[in-house]
């Protein structure tokens, strides 16, 4: 199966100026989404927390976390962003996609709007 990227951008929380945009890989194996540090710092998303993630070789990491706006496919939300390595791969995770109604088609690793967001 290939791999599934949309196009993300972020942006500081209250602020219109500017942001971050990238290929973000769709992860769903990801709660939060994460990008490198340095553009989240350019952009002026700060840190509001530190957590520790496990990451998928099992191994258990310490990352700050900010709060930002997160655009994609049209659709707009806010989230938890990970300060990640500078080298690291833009992810979006699953509380992104789920919170505008957008999910995986596993057949063909699309993304697809549901036709409503549940409450149930």
């Amino acid at each position: 199966m290939g791999l599934t990227h949309v196009t993300v951008k972020l942006r500081s929380l209250g602020e219109s100026n500017g942001g971050y945009e990238a290929d973000f890989l769709v992860d769903t194996g990801a709660t939060d989404s994460l990008a490198p540090e340095a553009e989240l710092r350019r952009v002026g998303i700060k840190p509001a927390g530190r957590t520790a993630y496990e990451l998928a070789d099992g191994s258990v990491e310490e990352y700050e976390f900010g709060l930002a706006e997160i655009t994609f496919m049209g659709e707009v939300t806010a989230g938890r962003i990970i300060f990640g390595p500078n080298e690291a791969e833009p992810l979006l995770g699953v509380t992104a996609l789920e919170s505008v109604g957008i999910t995986i088609d596993p057949a063909n690793r699309t993304l697809k709007r549901l036709p409503a967001i549940p409450l149930k």
